[in-house]
């Protein structure tokens, strides 16, 4: 990773998070008025703001690494991409939820070099949690270690579950609503914040039939740091390369369910 990352990684949370904070204090979340994208998701002048304002702050302390965030076209986001060094921005994960009042959003911020995810971070504005990563240097929320969670066993029929069903393969949706093995499952629609409640031990296991790269690359690096199985449901890691802008699915757990979960996600998909 570069040096320069590293020494500048404190102070661009630090701006990251004051120009979030600016930003959702100056708008009120709920029925905000939204427009819908070519893929049927919603966009909201909050998406944009964010986008912009936390662009220029990217720009300001790294000007030679480009952005590419979820609000561009794909061809914009291609050639960005196709750089192999990249910041990776979802501006506003979860902002069905912003825009019908529901608090559960984030702003998701990733570092790509050489085609691998090297830096990550993840800001909750409702709780004001910041959990953030630097590859290989373990994971983190606010200024506090996040522990491992290798010494923490859990049975799978004890586990608190995230699931979104919406996405998956039919049998496997129809086995997980007729005999599913965990003791309860949730669905909050923001894929960053479920990858960081993954590492924060908030839940145990995860499921998503698909998400793009910038939904899951800060994410997931927070928690593959703090010891969390992250692969997709073909068993590939889910941060390997080559990073592409197709869709991936998502299997998670923590160290204890590792191989039981994803062995009971194969034995009924």
């Amino acid at each position: 990773m570069d040096q320069s990352i590293q020494q500048q990684w404190p102070l661009l949370l630090d701006s990251m998070r004051e120009a979030a904070r600016d930003i959702f204090q100056r708008v009120q979340s709920g029925r905000q008025l939204s427009e819908r994208k070519s893929d049927g998701s919603l966009l909201t002048a909050t998406d944009i703001a964010l986008q912009e304002s936390i662009s220029k702050i990217l720009s300001s302390h790294f000007p030679d690494i480009p952005v590419l965030g979820e609000e561009m076209t794909e061809d914009e986001q291609a050639a960005i991409l196709a750089t192999g060094c990249c910041w990776l921005l979802d501006p506003l994960d979860g902002t069905s939820n912003f825009s019908h009042g529901i608090p559960v959003y984030s702003v998701s911020l990733a570092l790509m070099q050489q085609g691998e995810v090297v830096a990550g971070m993840v800001y909750d504005p409702n709780r004001d949690e910041c959990f953030h990563a630097l590859k290989g240097q373990g994971a983190y929320l606010n200024q506090q270690p996040l522990c491992r969670r290798d010494d923490k066993p859990c049975e799978l029929r004890h586990a608190m579950s995230i699931i979104d069903t919406k996405r998956l393969p039919t049998d496997l949706a129809i086995a997980i609503a007729t005999e599913n093995p965990y003791h309860s499952q949730r669905s909050f629609g923001s894929v960053a914040l479920d990858w960081c409640w993954l590492a924060a031990g908030r839940i145990q296991t995860y499921l998503h039939g698909r998400q793009k790269l910038w939904d899951f690359a800060a994410g997931a690096l927070v928690a593959q740091e703090a010891g969390c199985l992250t692969v997709t449901m073909q068993d590939a890691h889910i941060l390997s390369s080559p990073l592409t802008l197709t869709a991936r699915s998502a299997v998670g757990a923590c160290p204890s369910l590792a191989t039981i979960w994803p062995e009971w996600i194969r034995k009924h998909n």
